[in-house]
């Protein structure tokens, strides 16, 4: 277990969770603010593959956890740790999109945030497309402050980017 709240455990993705991985990942609305399209089954299980493949890489820098529901044991989404092309310790999650709605992303930021500052991590940035305004709200409630706007090279979009001293 990397951390838990009070309904989530955040954990080492491994390979059963292939079937809720392929949901989230090959659901167009879950990415429409991220980087990629959605995959297919295979896709995805090579990605999944690789993800956990990482956990061992020396230096690693890309880190995607699971998010289960602790009450039934369900894959509910990623929650993600990633330096950005500046150094920077990066947070971002996904939710399978039937499990929207229940404020599991407040959830995970109350626990994320905690855990970055206990292993040591100085600053979080938050990348949100402009008009996720959920996920913005989100961030702001945690006390990251808006310090660029922007349009990525990746998905087009206006942005902002948000930052957090820990």
């Amino acid at each position: 277990m990397i951390f838990e709240t009070k309904r989530l455990l955040v954990r080492k993705l491994k390979h059963s969770d292939i079937e809720g991985f392929f949901e989230l990942e090959s659901n167009p609305k879950v990415l429409q603010y991220a980087t990629g399209d959605p995959k297919n089954y295979e896709e995805s299980k090579e990605d999944l593959e690789q993800l956990i493949k990482r956990y061992d890489t020396p230096k690693n820098d890309f880190w995607i956890y699971a998010v289960e529901n602790k009450e039934n044991g369900l894959f509910i989404g990623t929650v993600a740790l990633v330096k950005d092309d500046e150094g920077n310790d990066e947070i971002g999650y996904r939710f399978i999109e039937r499990f929207w709605g229940n404020g599991y992303a407040t959830e995970i930021c109350e626990g994320l945030i905690p855990y970055c500052k206990s292993i040591g991590m100085k600053k979080l940035i938050g990348c949100v497309v402009d008009v996720n305004v959920a996920s913005a709200k989100i961030l702001e409630r945690f006390g990251f402050k808006e310090i660029e706007k922007f349009v990525s090279d990746d998905i087009g979009l206006p942005e902002t980017k948000y930052e957090l001293i820990l």
